[in-house]
C-alpha cells in the first residue's frame, strides 16, 4: 500500500444522479455514497477530474462542492467495507461478501463497486418491494437498465427466467459477475435498450432517470404482455406527473413514495 491516496468529494446540490452516472463512467476506482455525497479514493491522482466536473455542474446550472486533496493512507479499503451495510427489504437481504447472511430472508449478494444499485437508494428498495409483491414464480422478465443486476437478481430468486439489458457494456458484464456471485442465471442479456427486445414479457422493469423513462415509455409499454406488469422508478417527485402520464391508459396498481422518489406499478 502506497503511504498516500488522493480523495475526490463532490456534493451536487441537484441532479445526484446525473453526477453519479458521470463519475460511475470516469472511473473505476472504488466509490462511497454518504448522504448526498460521492467520495472517490484512488492511489492515482484524481485533479484531472475536478474541471470536467466543474464544467458539468455548469451546463446543469446545478451548484456543486468538489474538493481534490491528498490524504496519508490508512487501510481505506476496510474502511469503505465498513461503511457498506446489509440492508433489509421486504423478503431480500441485500449485503455484500464480507456480511454475514440473515435466516428466513431471500439472499442478494453484491459488493458495490462501479454498476449503481446495492440496495440502499430509495428507486432501488423501493423496485425491491415492487418484485417482492408482484413478481411470480415462472414470470418472464426484462430488466431494463440493468446496472449492476440487483433488480434481476432479486427477480431471479423470486423464480422469474430473466433478460437484461443496458446501453453500458460494463454494467452488464457487472450483472453477469452478481448473478454468478449469487448462482443465478441469466436468459438473455444485451447492449442496448428495450426497442431490442424480441419479445413481450410478464414483467418489464425499468429503473432509470424520468426523461429516459419518458422518451421509451411506448418501448416499455409494447414489450409488456396483454395483463403484464410495468414497475418504473428513478423518478423525482417534481417529475410524478410527467411520468404518469405517459402511462395514463394502463392500470395504476401502486405508487412508492419514498423521501423524493417514486416508484409506479401498473398493469397492461
Amino acid at each position: 500500500m502506497s503511504k498516500e491516496y488522493f480523495e475526490l468529494l463532490i456534493k451536487p446540490e441537484d441532479n445526484y444522479e446525473l453526477f453519479l452516472n458521470l463519475i460511475l463512467s470516469l472511473t473505476d476506482d472504488a466509490i462511497e455514497e454518504n448522504d448526498g455525497e460521492i467520495i472517490v479514493r484512488s492511489e492515482e491522482s484524481l485533479e484531472d477530474f475536478q474541471e470536467p466536473l466543474e464544467k458539468f455542474a455548469k451546463a446543469l446550472n446545478t451548484k456543486c462542492y468538489i474538493k481534490c486533496e491528498k490524504k496519508e493512507s490508512i487501510d481505506w479499503i476496510k474502511k469503505y467495507q465498513d461503511s457498506i451495510q446489509a440492508v433489509e427489504v421486504g423478503s431480500f437481504y441485500v449485503r455484500p461478501s464480507w456480511s454475514e447472511a440473515k435466516e428466513g430472508k431471500i439472499d442478494i449478494l453484491i459488493d458495490p463497486a462501479l454498476a449503481f444499485g446495492s440496495g440502499h437508494h430509495e428507486t432501488t428498495s423501493s423496485c425491491l418491494l415492487a418484485i417482492d409483491e408482484f413478481v411470480k414464480k415462472g414470470d418472464s422478465l426484462l430488466d431494463v437498465g440493468t446496472g449492476s443486476g440487483i433488480l434481476a437478481i432479486a427477480a431471479a430468486k423470486k423464480g422469474a427466467v430473466v433478460d437484461v439489458c443496458d446501453t453500458d457494456e460494463i454494467c452488464i458484464e457487472s450483472t453477469k459477475s452478481n448473478f454468478a456471485l449469487n448462482n443465478q442465471e441469466i436468459n438473455k442479456s444485451w447492449i442496448g435498450s428495450v426497442n431490442f427486445a424480441k419479445e413481450k414479457y410478464d414483467v418489464v422493469l425499468a429503473n432509470i432517470i424520468a426523461d429516459v423513462l419518458v422518451m421509451i415509455s411506448d418501448d416499455l409499454i409494447n414489450s409488456t404482455k396483454d395483463g403484464g406488469i410495468i414497475i418504473v422508478s428513478g423518478i423525482l417527485d417534481k417529475h410524478e406527473k410527467r411520468v404518469l402520464s405517459k402511462f395514463s391508459n394502463l392500470k395504476e396498481l401502486k405508487i412508492i413514495h419514498k423521501n423524493e422518489w417514486v416508484t409506479m406499478v401498473f398493469k397492461k
